[in-house]
């Protein structure tokens, strides 16, 4: 049976009383929760509003005030922004201002020549369609969701940096770049004067690409980073301790996590890590987000969440990020 949510919103008072950490995002003076929430998942119209509307709530409750979508987030696409505004218009508008508000826009999204890349033409035309989904006059973060292999960088950057001088963004972000087209799109944009924010990358215990040559990029161009399926698509969590659950995201068919990937060899591995986790005093989420979080460069990790307790549990991290050398050798044991 589902609980009603009061119709009635009040955050908690203790919301920014040191439960959630803050940092800035590169040499930026804007500072976003170490836990950030993504609504890639689960705020489609398929979902029940309900539902995201108490996560967010809970979120907002502890601190969370950075809230991730993207124009093709659904399913179907454009239905988490229209989800979001839904929410937005109950509980959350009053604090718009506490709130850090991102959307982006590069893949597939309306047919024809212009609805995906990098183009002024697709980046201005669907930040505009965004907007209006969420009853917004600007989002906080703008990002340029995927590299375009055929649109001129400079094309791409100079939209960017016109959705910011027209306020229809704070900030300009990317997603999904190298350490070299990182570098590329720094340069023009400072350039331009609308220096780059943040860059939303991939990257987990079993996901390690951006090391070194992307972290060390965006720490030396002072731009900041957020990662996204920082828990593997939910493989560095307690579901997956005793095997594969018939209803997780490897148990079923169309979602990214495979059951193919979920070998018998990182189970074992998934389960030395939960032992390190449960030595800390942590889950195994919490460990696997304070580990993503420990380079000088690392702004936010952006969790995924079906339920409220999910989301208590990620927050949780933020209580113990630090670790030992001997930790550190541990992991990496583990991950060899």
């Amino acid at each position: 049976m589902t609980v009603p949510i009061p119709q009635t919103y009040t955050p908690a008072p203790d919301r920014y009383d040191g439960r959630m950490a803050y940092r800035y995002s590169g040499r930026s003076g804007l500072k976003l929760p170490v836990i950030s929430l993504g609504l890639w998942h689960n705020f489609g119209e398929v979902d029940r509003v309900d539902t995201g509307r108490a996560m967010l709530r809970r979120a907002f409750d502890l601190g969370i005030t950075h809230f991730d979508l993207a124009n093709n987030y659904g399913p179907p696409p454009g239905s988490a922004e229209s989800t979001f505004k839904v929410i937005l218009d109950k509980d959350l508008r009053p604090y718009r201002d506490e709130l850090v508000i991102s959307t982006k826009a590069g893949y597939d999204m309306w047919p024809g020549p212009y609805g995906e890349w990098g183009s002024r033409k697709y980046l201005i035309s669907s930040l505009d369609q965004s907007l209006k989904r969420m009853g917004l006059d600007y989002v906080d973060i703008f990002y340029h969701h995927r590299p375009d292999p055929e649109t001129p960088l400079e094309e791409t950057m100079m939209a960017l940096d016109q959705i910011v001088r027209q306020g229809k963004a704070l900030y300009a972000g990317i997603s999904n770049y190298n350490a070299q087209q990182t570098r590329q799109a720094a340069a023009i944009l400072r350039e331009l004067g609308t220096p780059c924010l943040i860059n939303q990358v991939s990257y987990s215990m079993f996901n390690r690409w951006v090391e070194p040559d992307l972290l060390e990029a965006c720490h030396q161009e002072g731009i900041g980073t957020i990662f996204f399926s920082p828990l593997a698509q939910g493989l560095l969590t307690d579901r997956y301790l005793g095997g594969i659950p018939e209803d997780s995201r490897a148990g079923k068919t169309g979602t990214f996590l495979k059951r193919e990937q979920v070998t018998e060899s990182k189970l074992n591995s998934v389960r030395r890590l939960n032992e390190i986790a449960l030595a800390r005093g942590q889950t195994l989420a919490q460990l696997a987000l304070a580990w993503v979080l420990r380079h000088p460069a690392s702004t936010s990790a952006l969790i995924g969440a079906s339920t409220v307790r999910q989301i208590e549990d990620c927050a949780a991290a933020a209580k113990n990020l630090a670790f030992t050398e001997g930790e550190l050798r541990e992991i990496e044991d583990v991950l060899a």
